[in-house]
């Protein structure tokens, strides 16, 4: 029986998924108005020569730490979620290629001199807005709807880390005492922080059948499925990501 706390109405406030998104865009907004208040502080510091270095500044300082930091966090958790599904495999594959753009840009405003960091800091915030804007609007929802994401879950992690905290990892995953409605996502959340070569053990009370063929189905190719014990009781599978993704 579900408990009255689990109990809520799809797409309303009470919706985990929802509160998840909604807690995702704070942390965007926060971004936004984080930039903004550096470049205001540079603007206003005005004792710098022009050809003094921008590495010092405010918002050189920002992006360095605050930005990458959250940058690093979403890329471990949202993108690593759905890198392997092939819904959205080729969104991902597009943000990461806007985050690299950004890098660049953040490195160049650390190198440039006060002439040249105006310039600078508009191409980070150009770069920033449209990687945000594609998130909300594209990667949110399709997580929201992606089989085996736990969008939640997610974000929880995604906090922790973009709060300079660490994620527990563990190499076994017992969910013989999980309720069976949060099983899969439990295990998917789990596979989606696995770096190429790394894995886990599943242990089951019952042959997962059932969620091989939704790896099969979300992650073709990208990961390994290996029986270390089955049964009676007892299952147990080796589940990874595959240093090089299988034809």
């Amino acid at each position: 029986m579900t408990s009255s706390s689990e109990v809520y109405i799809e797409g309303t406030a009470t919706d985990p998924a929802v509160g998840a998104r909604a807690a995702v865009e704070e942390a965007h907004r926060r971004l936004r108005a984080g930039l903004a208040a550096a470049r205001a502080a540079d603007t206003g510091a005005g004792a710098r020569g022009p050809g003094a270095p921008a590495g010092g500044s405010a918002l050189a300082e920002f992006c360095a730490g605050e930005l990458r930091r959250h940058l690093s966090a979403v890329d471990r958790t949202l993108y690593a979620a759905a890198s392997g599904a092939a819904e959205t495999r080729l969104l991902v594959r597009a943000l990461r290629t806007v985050t690299t753009v950004l890098d660049r840009h953040v490195d160049a405003l650390a190198a440039a001199d006060r002439t040249a960091a105006g310039e600078a800091a508009a191409a980070v915030e150009a770069v920033l807005e449209a990687r945000l804007a594609a998130e909300e609007e594209a990667l949110l929802p399709a997580l929201t709807g992606l089989p085996g994401a736990d969008l939640p879950a997610l974000v929880a992690d995604l906090r922790i880390l973009a709060g300079g905290g660490r994620l527990d990892d563990p190499a076994v995953v017992d969910v013989r005492e999980t309720p069976h409605g949060r099983r899969h996502p439990r295990i998917f959340t789990r596979f989606a922080r696995l770096a190429p070569g790394e894995d886990f053990v599943l242990v089951n009370n019952h042959d997962p059948k059932p969620l091989r063929r939704e790896f099969e189905a979300t992650h073709p190719g990208a990961h390994t499925w290996e029986y270390v014990e089955s049964g009676p009781d007892v299952w147990r599978v080796r589940i990874g990501r595959r240093a090089v993704p299988a034809d």
